[in-house]
């Protein structure tokens, strides 16, 4: 028989019961996830921990969203992706939105960068030691080499200029011979990301003393490196997905830069065959030399610094050659990024 003591509990149960399934319905894990479509600038190397580490541990869902991530092959392909639909969000070199924009004036999705990632561009140029070329005066009447899309020899104009060099011969290859061509003495120097041809001509057998590295920001080049870019269509359809996108990125790139090792594992799930020390190092050479940058200290991470981003548009449009002018304020928007306190995220100078 029941009680009214038992009824009552029974009542009380059911509740608790109904509240804390409202409660799990209110969730963001249990709201339907916005699917996400990202790109890469290229493989999984180590700094795509920066992207994969959020996805790894949820933050990306915890926030709503179903993140797909996947490899580039090149900023320029990137652009292109996010620009046609196929991608909804990328990560892209500034240089190479700068262009496609004004390449493609009329075109009715041209992405826009909203969070400044690599705050100095990572291009350089390298040569061993032997040749002869210690500093940028030394590359007059060299030959050069690098793949024709190559942010670096793209940008050299610029370098050029910056530096009063003059006579440069270009030679074209596909990415994987660049390093190789360098060591059999067919070309004097290359241009590449330093973090990535360094590594790859000491994977040829070329020891660091006798690797030169001249990077564009240390010798008068401050263009901003890689951006994440947005579609319009994502833009205009669901701001707040991209806002949910930034936070949920930044929180877990803090914790890469803190400690880059650990997260190269989750670089080694995509991609089984990585040497994990290797990766290690690019991550940590990346983090130190444009993410984390005197410069990026001094403006902040993931923001531009208006006059700076207008000389780089002056300069990418001289040097790309583009159609119509670079237009700043077309390339870029701060409107989705986090509050200032949770874009604190460089760890303090040692």
């Amino acid at each position: 028989m029941t009680t009214p003591r038992l009824l009552a509990a029974l009542s009380r149960r059911s509740v608790l019961l109904a509240a804390a399934a409202a409660s799990l319905l209110c969730t963001p894990l249990a709201q339907a996830q916005t699917p996400i479509k990202f790109q890469l600038d290229w493989r999984f190397e180590g700094p795509a921990a920066l992207f994969l580490a959020s996805q790894a541990k949820g933050y990306y869902k915890a926030a709503g969203l179903d993140v797909t991530i996947d490899a580039g092959n090149g900023s320029g392909g990137t652009v292109t992706r996010v620009a046609s639909g196929t991608y909804d969000i990328g990560f892209a070199d500034m240089a190479a939105l700068m262009e496609f924009h004004a390449n493609n004036p009329d075109a009715p999705n041209k992405p826009v960068a909203v969070m400044m990632v690599y705050n100095n561009t990572p291009a350089a140029v390298l040569a061993l030691k032997k040749s002869g070329i210690t500093k940028p005066s030394d590359l007059n009447g060299k030959k050069l080499g690098a793949p024709g899309f190559d942010a670096g020899r793209k940008a050299f104009p610029i370098f050029a200029k910056a530096n009063g060099i003059s006579g440069v011969q270009w030679t074209s290859m596909d990415p994987p011979l660049r390093e190789t061509m360098l060591v059999r003495g067919e070309i004097e120097a290359i241009t590449g990301f330093s973090f990535t041809s360094l590594l790859n001509l000491e994977a040829r057998g070329i020891k660091a003393e006798d690797i030169v590295v001249l990077p564009y920001p240390a010798h008068g080049v401050k263009l901003y490196g890689n951006a994440v870019i947005v579609s319009p269509k994502l833009l205009k359809d669901n701001p707040a997905a991209v806002k949910a996108f930034l936070l949920a990125f930044t929180k877990g790139a803090k914790e890469v830069i803190a400690n880059p090792d650990p997260a190269i594992d989750y670089v080694k799930a995509r991609d089984g065959i990585i040497d994990v020390a290797l990766e290690k190092r690019r991550l940590r050479m990346a983090i130190d030399a444009v993410v984390a940058s005197p410069d990026a200290r001094a403006e902040g991470f993931g923001v531009v610094v208006p006059g700076r981003l207008a000389l780089m548009a002056s300069q990418v449009s001289d040097a790309f050659g583009t159609k119509t002018r670079v237009d700043p304020t077309a390339v870029w928007s701060d409107a989705y990024l986090p509050a200032k306190a949770e874009l604190n995220i460089l760890p303090a100078k040692k």
